[in-house]
This record gives C-alpha cells, sequence and structure tokens, in this order.
C-alpha cells in the first residue's frame, strides 16, 4: 500500500511542520519569558491574593449558575418541538462570536444605574441598584455562559437513546422516573467537565472585569496583570500574576480531565424520541416560561445595545472610524494567518503524518489566555523595540494563534472525510503540490474554511485583550476606542460605535461563513 502521506507533496508537509513550529513559538516562547521573568509568588502583595480571591469566586459562582440555569432550559428545548425552535437553538451559538464590548453595553442598557431594571425600580419608589462589582460581573458571564451550557447539555439529551425513552413508558416512569434514572446519569456524566469549561473561560475574562469590575475590591488576576502594565509598569509583578494564571488554568484543566464520568447508555436506532412524561399541562407551561425567559434575558441587551446606538451612528467621531478601519484590517489579517496555519496542519493530520504531534501542538493555545501571551511577549519584544510601534502585528499574531484551535476542529474533520474519500484516487492520478490544492483540496473544504475564517474574523474583531496591553491613542481598535469612550462618560458615542462593532463582526462572520457555502449547498 502507498504511503498515504506521500501525495501531500514535500511543500504541504514542509508548511504543515513550519506552521506547527510558528504555533509552538508564538505559544510557548512568551509563556517561558513569563515563568523566567515572574519573581515568585512572594512578590504578590494583599492586592494580589485579593485579586485571586475574587478570580476564583467570580468564575466558580458565574460556572455554578450558568450550569444550574442551563439544565432546565436544555431539558426543555429538549422535549418540545414548536415553530422557530431551530432557529433559537441556532442563535443561542451567537454569543459566542459576540464582541463582549458589545454585549457589556447591552447589559449596562439594562441592568446599569440608568438601564430600564433600574429606572422600573425607581418609578416604583425602589432605590436603584450598582451592577459594577460581583454581582455584574457573574451575570455578564452567565450570560456568555448559559448559551454554551445550553447547546452542549441538549447535545447529551440528544444522545440518550430513544429505546430508553421507550422502555422508560412502557415501565410507566414519570418525570421523576426519568430524571433519575436516564437524565441524572447524563448530567454526572457532562456536567464536571462542562463545569471545569466554564469555570476556565471565566478565569481568563479580561474585558468583562475591566468594565464591571468594582475596582480594588472586583479585581481579577487578568485585569491586575493589566494594571501592572499599564498604571505601574512592574513587569516582574505582571510576569509573576501571569505565572499564577497560567497555574490556575492547569490545575482546571487537569480537573475536568479527571472529573468525567462516561454516561454507559449506549448506542441507539436513531429513531425519534417519544416523551410521554412530558405531556402534562403543567409541565408544557413549565417548559415554555423557561424558554421565554431565556431568550429574553439573552434578547433584551442585545436589543436594548442596537436601539440605543442605531440613532448615533451617522454622527460618531473621526477616531471610531478610523479605530474600526484598524479593526478591519486586524481581523482580515488574523483570519488569513489563521488559515494558512491551520490547512497545512489539519490535512497533515488527515493524511495520519505525525498526527497526534501536530494536534497537540495546535490545541496549545487554548492552554493559556491571550493576555498572558501578550504579557510574555510584551517581555520579549520591549528591549528590542517600542511595544506600541508593534500594536497591530503583535494583536494579528495572538488572535491568529487563539483561533487556531477552533479553526483545526472544523477543519480536520473535514480534511480526514477529504483523504478517507478521494487520497487513492489523487495520488493513482499523479495529483500533488499546488494542483491538488486547487483542484481537490479548496473546492472540498470550502465551507469549514468559510466558517474557520468567518469565526476567526469575528473573534479577532471583537478583541480587547492584547490590544489592551500594547496599543497607545493612534493604534487603538474599536473594541479599545469603544471602551476609552465608556472610561470618559461619552455614552451616546460609545452606544453607537457598539453597534457599529457589532454589524462588523457579525458581517465578516456572516460574509465569510456564506463564502464558504456557496455553490456547495446552504
Amino acid at each position: 500500500m502507498a504511503d498515504r502521506a506521500q501525495p501531500l507533496g514535500a511543500g504541504l508537509r514542509f508548511g504543515a511542520g513550519g506552521a506547527a513550529a510558528l504555533v509552538a513559538a508564538l505559544t510557548l516562547l512568551p509563556l517561558g519569558a513569563v515563568l523566567m521573568r515572574g519573581g515568585g509568588i512572594a512578590m504578590l502583595g494583599p492586592a494580589d491574593w485579593a485579586a485571586v480571591r475574587f478570580t476564583l469566586i467570580q468564575a466558580t459562582l458565574s460556572a455554578a449558575i450558568s450550569l444550574a440555569l442551563a439544565v432546565p432550559v436544555a431539558r426543555a428545548l429538549a422535549r418540545r418541538r414548536f415553530p422557530g425552535r431551530g432557529l433559537l437553538v441556532t442563535l443561542l451559538g451567537a454569543p459566542f462570536i459576540l464582541p463582549v464590548i458589545v454585549a457589556v453595553m447591552g447589559i449596562l442598557a439594562i441592568f446599569g444605574r440608568g438601564g430600564f431594571l433600574n429606572d422600573a425600580l425607581a418609578a416604583i419608589g425602589l432605590g436603584r441598584v450598582s451592577i459594577y462589582g460581583l454581582g455584574g460581573v457573574i451575570l455578564a458571564h452567565v450570560f456568555f455562559n448559559l448559551p454554551l451550557a445550553v447547546r452542549l447539555l441538549l447535545q447529551g439529551w440528544l444522545e440518550i437513546p430513544a429505546e430508553r425513552f421507550r422502555l422508560a413508558g412502557a415501565l410507566g416512569f414519570g418525570p421523576a422516573e426519568i430524571a433519575r434514572h436516564l437524565e441524572r446519569p447524563m448530567l454526572r456524566a457532562l456536567a464536571p467537565g462542562l463545569f471545569a469549561t466554564i469555570f476556565l473561560l471565566c478565569l481568563t475574562s479580561f474585558a468583562v472585569v475591566l468594565t464591571l469590575g468594582g475596582g480594588p475590591r472586583a479585581t481579577s488576576v487578568e485585569l491586575a496583570i493589566y494594571q501592572a502594565f499599564r498604571f505601574d509598569f512592574d513587569l516582574s509583578r505582571a510576569a509573576a500574576l501571569a505565572s499564577l494564571q497560567l497555574a490556575l488554568c492547569a490545575l482546571t484543566a487537569l480537573a475536568a480531565t479527571r472529573l468525567a464520568v462516561p454516561s454507559a447508555f449506549g448506542a441507539g436506532l436513531d429513531r425519534p424520541v417519544a416523551r410521554w412524561d412530558a405531556g402534562a399541562p403543567a409541565l408544557r407551561a413549565l417548559d415554555a416560561a423557561v424558554i421565554g425567559l431565556a431568550a429574553l434575558f439573552l434578547a433584551a441587551p442585545l436589543a436594548a445595545a442596537v436601539l440605543s446606538g442605531v440613532p448615533r451612528l451617522a454622527a460618531l467621531p473621526a477616531p471610531v472610524w478610523q479605530a474600526a478601519a484598524r479593526s478591519v484590517t486586524v481581523a482580515a489579517a488574523s483570519t488569513l494567518l489563521t488559515l494558512a496555519l491551520a490547512l497545512p496542519m489539519a490535512l497533515a493530520v488527515a493524511a495520519k503524518g505525525r498526527a497526534r504531534i501536530l494536534e497537540s501542538v495546535g490545541m496549545l493555545p487554548l492552554a493559556t489566555s491571550a493576555l498572558v501571551t501578550g504579557t510574555g511577549l510584551f517581555l520579549i519584544l520591549h528591549p528590542l523595540a517600542s511595544p506600541a510601534a508593534l500594536a497591530l502585528p503583535v494583536t494579528v499574531a495572538v488572535n491568529a494563534v487563539m483561533a487556531l484551535p477552533f479553526a483545526l476542529r472544523s477543519l480536520i474533520p473535514a480534511a480526514r472525510d477529504l483523504e478517507e474519500g478521494y487520497g487513492r484516487l489523487a495520488a493513482s492520478l499523479g495529483m500533488s503540490g499546488f494542483a491538488r490544492l486547487r483542484l481537490l483540496t479548496l473546492p472540498r473544504l470550502r465551507r469549514p474554511l468559510g466558517f474557520a475564517a468567518g469565526l476567526t474574523a469575528a473573534l479577532s474583531m471583537g478583541d480587547l485583550g492584547v490590544i489592551a496591553l500594547f496599543a497607545d491613542a493612534d493604534r487603538a481598535t474599536l473594541p479599545l476606542q469603544l471602551y476609552r469612550l465608556m472610561g470618559a462618560y461619552r455614552m451616546e458615542d460609545a452606544a453607537g460605535a457598539a453597534v457599529l462593532l457589532l454589524a462588523l463582526s457579525l458581517a465578516a462572520f456572516w460574509i465569510l461563513d456564506r463564502g464558504g457555502r456557496a455553490d456547495a449547498g446552504a
């Protein structure tokens, strides 16, 4: 049998190795710089340990609340069929590509001091509440992570074989018995890993705490790193905090692998699921209320942000439009770099050539955060050049590397299918190199390439991490410019900038994803 890696060609194999080397360098060298510069935890003061406590508390509460609220919503969606259900499930993925700073603007429009909720409280004679601090951070994290938890738990419900429910119906099981024998085992299998995933996302959250943190008593580790840079320029302390953040992330990832328990339901025959246990009118009303409240919680902030910002679009000042142009440029460059890294690596993995090593290298960015990577790059570049002058190139590189794992998860399964279906035929025809790439690979991978490009562009467009460390007043991207408008209490201009950022992010995702699906069936 011919070597299946051979049709890739030496050039593509070299490209995969070069891409992996670049990813490893952009991930491991900054981490090495952080660990070498860090002076150890002994140099951390009381304020730093307070930031650690706040980080752990908010991440724990955010993950627990997100998971607790997601269970009834996922259960309701699993046992109900109604017009628009498919659209609602699809829209649950929207917060993942939503710029964090835009969501914060929407949350402020509803829950902020001058928001709808506080106006309603004032109208009935009650005092206004403050969203800043621990409560606001948790609220924003639940907004972002509730849809993720619902989607993953819903998949868990759908993977319970229909035959299990048929047997439960034959045995006369009611909702309580269904929950005990079918739903709880599934939740025991999924919940620990999902909790750890959300905990990790909240652990590395930066923009939410930056905008909604309530001062020294509501400062996370990532925000403390930023403050050590921007306000104190204490690089050793910033590196020590970054090292501590790495340790927290590593422990969380290890816990996730230890806590997962298999559900052991076995395979089914893919029959439609009939839920005889959920026909009671009270359960129908309960499910409808749960789904309606969840949809309102997710839709209201976005609607408020759009309604308050659209009237200000035409009057936005010139710096906002200049920042928008920089964001588009950064997103385009990040997308091209991500695809240039992901495509050869995915093809090499699919061809079984150094598959495990390449795939592991591609997942390395998940072990860190953009801010920690940016910290390491700052430490490396600071003695060599002005970090501000390199703000945009560094942002491009970090955004591209951080999006790489998601791009690979989209490309590798499709590349494996391509190799299984067409690899031998292409080899028999002598198709290799650029000809194979142009005539076979790119047309067949157009859909996952479009999705990966759209996701990378949207994530890069809304990023407020590395750019906050490096940029000066003349190199701000749109998320950073929006944050500065909020800090200057120019909330009307900030609302308009938020709508512009939202439109650019969604347009980038839609255009690129749609382009990948064109002529390939929508």
